[in-house]
């Protein structure tokens, strides 16, 4: 492997050691959440373990000033990119009022913040998909130079919403990507038996749009293949589907069993390629990283995990009387 692959791609040393450690920190606040919800402290948690450096290279390819992203519920490592913080992120865990994605009112994964440009999701799968598409259409009716930034699952590339998502940007020309991260699973569903076809990105030229499959495990080639469609889109020349290709490590969410559908050793193979320690290994070879520095972000990290416990564990819930607040127009 090329020791300065990040080199090549224009980013720094720097760079690199930011997108390193937001990844550590997004597994580390999932971490943390899956030991919370066991204790009974919060009630759900659904997983980006194993996702992060497809996450993470990714939303380092768009520009945080001005496009738009609308990700689905895993995505903590691509919210955390544009500027969520983890206290934000735990005070949603503990559904408490200060919750800036919902105010308490959602489970942990609806991600929304305004002033970060992230689209508030909504429970049903892939209805963000067309949610993106009418951003990145207002967007070149209103001239401004925004992409729009989509992630979905792949059991989601099978829903009504993703296809007709795809056609309307295609036939349009709309700056949108649109980001599969195929985790071999739809909840307990293989791909084999989602796909007909041999991989999602295959579905591209049906709606006139380049597709293409890359490491889901490696945040630098995500980082270049969204960096190419966004400079696409940014030229006028239409929308892109990128494949991420990954492993979920943890069962689909805190209520679900994974050994009903798949074996301790297949998780423990996918484990031994954790793009955590993948992307560490590189980050050595490539001199940018010493066990140091390793120690020094591992350790910051757990603080602003500790701190963000502690905060939203401590914060107030909601009063009782503003269960319909943002529901109704208010004079």
């Amino acid at each position: 492997m090329e020791k300065n692959r990040h080199g090549t791609l224009g980013l720094t040393d720097d760079q690199v050691l930011e997108m390193y450690e937001t990844m550590i920190l997004a597994r580390r606040i999932d971490e943390r959440m899956w030991l919370l919800n066991r204790a009974g402290k919060i009630p759900f948690v659904i997983s980006c373990q194993g996702q992060e450096a497809a996450q993470v290279g990714a939303a380092y390819a768009l520009d945080r000033s001005k496009d738009y992203i609308l990700p689905y519920y895993r995505d903590m490592g691509v919210v955390l990119t544009f500027g969520m913080t983890p206290k934000e992120l735990m005070l949603s865990g503990f559904a408490k009022a200060e919750d800036p994605n919902s105010g308490g009112r959602q489970m942990p994964g609806h991600f929304g913040q305004k002033k970060n440009r992230i689209v508030t999701g909504s429970s049903p799968v892939t209805t963000q998909v067309p949610h993106a598409v009418g951003v990145a259409l207002a967007g070149r009716m209103e001239g401004k130079d925004l992409v729009s930034f989509v992630t979905f699952g792949e059991g989601s590339s099978n829903q009504g919403d993703f296809h007709e998502g795809a056609n309307f940007a295609g036939v349009h020309k709309l700056p949108v990507i649109f980001m599969c991260e195929n985790n071999k699973y739809a909840i307990s569903v293989p791909v084999e038996k989602q796909l007909a076809c041999e991989k999602v990105s295959d579905r591209a030229i049906g709606y006139g749009m380049p597709g293409i499959t890359v490491d889901g495990n490696d945040p630098l080639e995500v980082y270049k293949a969204v960096r190419e469609a966004a400079d696409r889109a940014r030229r006028g020349e239409g929308p892109s589907l990128i494949e991420t290709v990954s492993y979920r490590l943890t069962p689909h969410s805190s209520d679900d069993d994974d050994r009903s559908y798949r074996t301790p050793d297949e998780v423990a193979k996918a484990k031994a390629m954790d793009p955590i320690t993948t992307f560490a290994a590189y980050l050595k070879d490539a001199g940018v990283l010493n066990d140091e520095i390793e120690k020094e972000i591992n350790d910051k990290v757990m603080n602003l995990v500790n701190e963000a416990t502690d905060y939203a564990e401590n914060a107030p819930y909601a009063d009782p009387e503003h269960a319909l607040k943002y529901v109704y127009a208010q004079e």
